[in-house]
């Protein structure tokens, strides 16, 4: 899909391995130009938290998997050949302990070796543009924008904090739960999208029941193979309390829903109620979060709001500013606030390094107003 609509840039997260798909993607938008050198069109990001899966997008695309293609008349030989002479990505986002998925990876363990690790790749196969590294996750302040580049970052992101943000998809109430939120209101929960490998994602926990509800649900399911060996005051509260709906109920729209997406899946379910058992709960864990994105009203002791700590530190940074409120909270003006108030600590920094005294809140940025 997205080389038929000329997509060029994409981000991967998420992955534990290369796809067929996104080796496809990368080899298909090769090419030598004029002065023969290569010619990468499609431009991967990828958003990483382990050594073992950087590796990967810090290497060329794996020969057997090329040939692969080439045999199903999918890239050309030419094609091959180049991918094997580039990284599969052309950046890679190192992801501390952000919200959402996150393995809560501490930033200062893990950019240092994400770098060693590109520079010894980068030895072995001389690429001709080295990788970016950049950096996620814990970023809301100019200190930690600061921190993440003086480690060696060459960009940052941020996340959590956009949420609050005028541009952000989420809903008025859940905009205000973020701007609320301290760092240490933030709790891992299971996730819908691998709830049945146990895999979980951070997410607020000030102002909704979600993660606790989740966790019971993860609880039932590991200790339970069938609806039927759930005693039944269990499931008295689990439909009055958590789903607000009978499993049967749920069950019909969730066969209504696997009928047309995912047949297969929904006949495997047919004949395995550990599995029901699994998309069922993952009705609820699915909705919660669009309930938090539409503004669901009666649920929103429900909604699911993935953030990191990153957002109590953001906040605590504007609490005295303007942008305490969220009518003014803007991604780009955050931005500029963030980078001004890093480069403005990074000449603090300096001059006290050469020697020169000055009051400790020098060493303060806080923004006044919007800049510009």
């Amino acid at each position: 899909l997205y080389l038929q609509h000329q997509v060029r840039i994409i981000e991967a997260s998420a992955f534990l391995d290369l796809s067929d798909n996104i080796v496809y993607y990368r080899a298909a938008g090769l090419s030598l130009n004029s002065a023969n050198d290569i010619e990468i069109k499609n431009k991967i990001i990828a958003k990483v938290s382990r050594r073992e899966v950087a590796t990967k997008f810090l290497q060329p695309a794996p020969t057997k998997i090329l040939t692969q293609l080439v045999e199903q008349g999918l890239i050309s030989e030419l094609q091959a050949n180049l991918a094997e002479k580039i990284p599969m990505a052309d950046d890679i986002t190192v992801e501390a302990d952000s919200g959402g998925h996150t393995d809560n990876r501490p930033l200062v363990c893990l950019l240092p070796s994400i770098l060693e690790l590109r520079d010894e790749i980068q030895r072995k196969y001389c690429y001709k543009q080295p990788v970016r590294i950049g950096v996620a996750g814990g970023i809301s302040t100019p200190q930690s924008a600061l921190a993440a580049l003086m480690m060696g970052a060459a960009y940052i992101v941020t996340g959590s904090i956009n949420q609050s943000c005028l541009e952000a998809g989420t809903s008025e109430y859940t905009k205000k739960l973020l701007a609320e939120a301290e760092m240490t209101d933030v709790m891992m929960a299971p996730a819908a999208d691998m709830f049945e490998m146990g895999v979980k994602l951070q997410v607020l926990k000030r102002g909704t029941l979600f993660p606790l509800r989740a966790q019971k649900l993860g609880e039932l399911y590991r200790n339970y193979n069938s609806f039927a060996e759930i005693p039944p005051d269990e499931i008295e509260k689990l439909e009055k309390q958590i789903l607000r709906k009978t499993i049967a109920e749920i069950w019909q729209e969730t066969s209504t829903y696997l009928s047309q997406r995912n047949p297969e899946k929904l006949s495997k379910a047919a004949n395995n109620p550990k599995l029901k058992m699994a998309l069922i709960f993952r009705w609820y864990l699915g909705l919660s979060s669009r309930w938090s994105n539409t503004g669901e009203k009666g649920r929103e002791i429900d909604y699911q709001i993935w953030c990191g700590p990153a957002m109590g530190s953001f906040n605590n940074w504007v609490r005295h500013s303007y942008l305490a409120d969220i009518n003014n909270r803007r991604v780009v003006d955050i931005a500029d606030q963030i980078m001004t108030g890093a480069a403005y600590l990074y000449r603090i920094q300096n001059l006290k390094i050469q020697g020169l005294q000055m009051p400790e809140e020098f060493s303060q940025y806080h923004p006044q107003s919007r800049l510009g």
